[in-house]
């Protein structure tokens, strides 16, 4: 199958919806999602529970077998992800479509060396002998700025710091090449100067790649500087899509809200503002 021909999207999403059933009716966490992705980087703010996540779990398949998805288009170039069979999405899953997560405490097993856990992946998806696997592990590992892989390569996941770990966790979602990444906050557990690197080694993998990023997070000042644009999600819908460059400029007064309560240095502002939600943003 051919990825789509230049120019093209490279992810299309159509009104996608997201419906969990609960005991007392159900619960709309994605509610009418509409964007393109190109060969770019995009930014996806918003707090908890606006529906950032869910939206990027459910291009990835990862939604919850209980929920409903539907959309009037859900593609990644010409395939229709809604159509394809829980195979076929294995099969795009971590080879042409990966998805780096939140903390990696809870996403690397605990029982598998690092080493052993990027090795298969590159197995699951690449018939490759296991010298030919070892060396692309090591190489990717390198290039997430890993300086002794080889040691690291036979450590567990708890013997490593936090940021290593992340980094082992790209490398891990990066070595087979994927076209599309998606960052579910991948900075939030690690310190400011750990958070600076990962941010650098994300940004210099999609310009020598070509890949398509969706960044997932709740903190607006660093998507906007790290993003080409950025998409603000309020009550499992967008309200609001720009370029990163033009957010100082934003006219939904919840964006200008976000951007109200972020502390500047130099300034004394006491107490911050507060939010003033009004009830028609949900709507």
């Amino acid at each position: 199958m051919t990825m789509a021909t230049s120019g093209a999207p490279l992810l299309t999403v159509e009104d996608l919806r997201v419906t969990f059933p609960t005991r007392t009716g159900d619960v709309q966490a994605v509610r009418g999602v509409s964007f393109t992705l190109g060969r770019e980087r995009l930014g996806i703010v918003g707090e908890s529970g606006s529906g950032k996540s869910q939206t990027g779990r459910a291009i990835m398949g990862l939604t919850p077998g209980h929920a409903a998805i539907t959309a009037k288009r859900l593609a990644f170039g010409d395939r229709d992800l809604l159509a394809l069979s829980r195979t076929e999405r294995r099969e795009l899953r971590g080879k042409r479509i990966a998805m780096i997560l939140q903390d990696p405490k809870y996403s690397l097993n605990p029982v598998m060396t690092i080493g052993r856990q990027i090795v298969e992946t590159l197995k699951t998806h690449e018939r490759i002998s296991a010298p030919e696997a070892r060396g692309r592990a090591l190489a990717m590992l390198e290039a997430v700025q890993i300086r002794d892989s080889e040691r690291v390569f036979d450590l567990y996941p708890h013997e490593v710091s936090g940021g290593m770990g992340q980094r082992a966790m790209i490398a891990m979602m990066l070595v087979c090449g994927p076209e599309l990444l998606i960052a579910d906050e991948p900075t939030s557990a690690l310190d400011v100067t750990v958070q600076l690197d990962v941010l650098a080694i994300l940004d210099k993998l999609v310009a020598e790649r070509g890949m398509g990023l969706i960044f997932i997070s709740h903190d607006l000042r660093l998507v906007s500087s790290f993003c080409d644009r950025v998409i603000v999600m309020y009550a499992g819908r967008i309200v609001e899509e720009l370029p990163s460059a033009d957010l100082a400029h934003a006219r939904h007064p919840y964006t200008r809200g976000l951007l109200n309560c972020l502390p500047t240095i130099g300034t004394d502002r006491h107490p911050l503002p507060v939010l003033d939600r009004k009830p028609e943003w949900a709507l």
